[in-house]
């Protein structure tokens, strides 16, 4: 099953095959959970929104167009936090509350990435979203500009610039 790619999985479970979908979770549930830990900052809400990811999953499998399934799976993610913060009407300072309350937890295991998280969570949250999409989750700038409705270039030339300043930001706290 290692064999298959992401997208040819996801295109057997919207056809109907879903205990395939234990695959794709087992591949991509925790990258899912650090995404939306390092976006909140709250374990639990980010174990509940990372299940309600999944069964979104199956439950909008007939949407799934054959295109990138990060993609995809990324913005059913981005899409549940939104949803989540709305409905509980946080604004984007609860955001950073949270996420500060992560970097101090996160101080305790390594001092280094205390501060990068720290210089993250500084960061507006929608240039934090495209970082820590790009960068550590690794989706690619075309993948990213399908999700952002945005073009290539500009999401490379925005992630640029988003990293210069967290590195302002990151030399700054030392």
């Amino acid at each position: 099953m290692e064999a298959l790619s992401d997208e040819m999985i996801m295109q057997k479970v919207a056809d109907g095959n879903l205990d395939l979908l234990k695959v794709l979770f087992d591949r991509h549930h925790k990258h899912v959970y650090n995404f939306l830990y390092k976006m909140s900052g709250n374990r639990m809400l980010s174990e509940d929104l990372t299940q309600d990811v999944f069964y979104k999953l199956i439950k909008y499998r007939d949407s799934y167009n054959n295109g990138s399934f990060l993609s995809w799976l990324f913005t059913i993610a981005r899409n549940s936090l939104k949803t989540h913060y709305t409905r509980n009407h946080k604004s984007h300072e609860d955001i950073e509350v949270l996420a500060y309350k992560a970097v101090e937890e996160e101080q305790e295991v390594m001092e280094n990435n205390a501060q990068l998280q720290h210089a993250l969570n500084q960061l507006d949250p929608s240039d934090r979203e495209l970082v820590i999409l790009n960068r550590f989750k690794e989706i690619k700038y075309e993948d990213l500009a399908e999700m952002m409705g945005s073009t290539p270039g500009a999401i490379k030339t925005k992630v640029c610039r988003i990293l210069k300043k967290l590195k302002h930001i990151y030399l700054e706290n030392l």
